[in-house]
């Protein structure tokens, strides 16, 4: 099993915004059978920036590029959707992939 977490720096005029791209993500990965949630940091990180968290579990790392591809609908539709959050994003998503372990 694994675990895919995108982070995204928004500035704080965006937030809301940010927050309902995500949502929408999330409910994008409920609907193709994936456990996903939206976190939202109460400090900040490292880099004194506050970053929006999506995660998603995936069974194999395969389905990483398929719901990349073709998440939030056909594969336009998810274009659309990456393209319209990239403008409210400061800089590229930040992805870590992670193994969970039993």
């Amino acid at each position: 099993m694994y675990l895919a977490r995108f982070c995204y720096d928004v500035l704080p005029v965006n937030r809301q915004r940010a927050i309902e791209f995500i949502r929408r993500e999330v409910e994008a990965a409920h609907k193709n059978g994936l456990e996903a949630r939206m976190l939202v940091p109460l400090t900040r990180g490292h880099d004194d920036h506050t970053a929006l968290q999506f995660e998603v579990e995936l069974k194999g790392l395969d389905q990483l590029e398929g719901f990349r591809n073709r998440g939030v609908g056909s594969s336009e539709e998810t274009g659309n959707w990456m393209h319209a959050f990239s403008e409210v994003l400061t800089r590229p998503p930040c992805v870590e992939i992670l193994r969970i372990e039993p």
